[in-house]
């Protein structure tokens, strides 16, 4: 139990580098409400370190031998009922996988240089069920929805659920609109646009913001460029 009475937040760290897995740990235990349970070195292993430590958060290295870090976020989704939410560890803020990544199922990014306050940030606001998106990531999946061209996927029939309004502010996501941004834009509260938008979730079925954001674009409700 953490001093608020609470348990912590538990997270394993997957990456083949034992320099970066050492390093997160230690930064990551020195914080009072979280506790890193696991490590591992590939995709292969961190599956298995996942299903007997069941963290709420996994910081997950791409490049790794047998299973990559893709791979293994998409067979963590695939398998687990309520799997933890996956942090896709990153050398570079505009990485190759962006896309993919967030498709697999990822609910954001960290680069490997973060420093100890956006490491610790960053796992509790995902283990909060909020999405780890930057500015310079959103920009970068729409233009790859812009070089993907036609949308993808033949679930549009399901924003019929949608209030006008909760259309509204799915466009307005999927543009790369901070919930503060979006409250400005409607002229509404900003817990008004929280609302809204778990109500989106709920209806579609999806996570978090980054899957909101690949649904819009694969429906082709928003295309890039409007």
């Amino acid at each position: 139990m953490t001093a608020a009475g609470r348990d912590p937040i538990r997270v394993v760290i997957a990456d083949d580098q034992g320099m970066v897995r050492a390093g997160f740990g230690v930064l990551l235990n020195a914080q009072p409400d979280i506790e890193v349970t696991g490590e591992a070195r590939d995709g292969e292993e961190a599956l298995r370190v996942i299903a007997d430590a069941r963290p709420h958060v996994v910081l997950m290295d791409i490049r790794m031998p047998r299973l990559n870090g893709l791979e293994a976020t998409r067979r963590l989704m695939a398998e687990h009922p309520e799997p933890p939410r996956v942090l896709i560890l990153t050398t570079f803020d505009l990485d190759d996988y962006v896309y993919e990544a967030l498709r697999a199922g990822a609910s954001g990014f960290l680069l490997k240089d973060a420093s100890a306050g956006e490491l610790a940030e960053a796992v509790r606001v995902v283990a909060a069920g909020d999405a780890l998106l930057s500015p310079s990531v959103t920009r970068r999946l729409i233009a790859e929805f812009a070089r993907l061209g036609a949308p993808r996927a033949p679930r549009r029939e399901r924003l019929e659920e949608l209030t006008e309004r909760e259309t509204e502010v799915l466009t307005l996501v999927a543009r790369g609109l901070s919930n503060q941004e979006i409250a400005a834009e409607l002229v509404v509260a900003e817990q008004t646009v929280k609302t809204h938008f778990g109500r989106i979730l709920m209806k579609l079925g999806l996570r978090d913001r980054p899957q909101a954001i690949v649904y819009a674009y694969e429906t082709g409700l928003v295309r890039p460029g409007d």
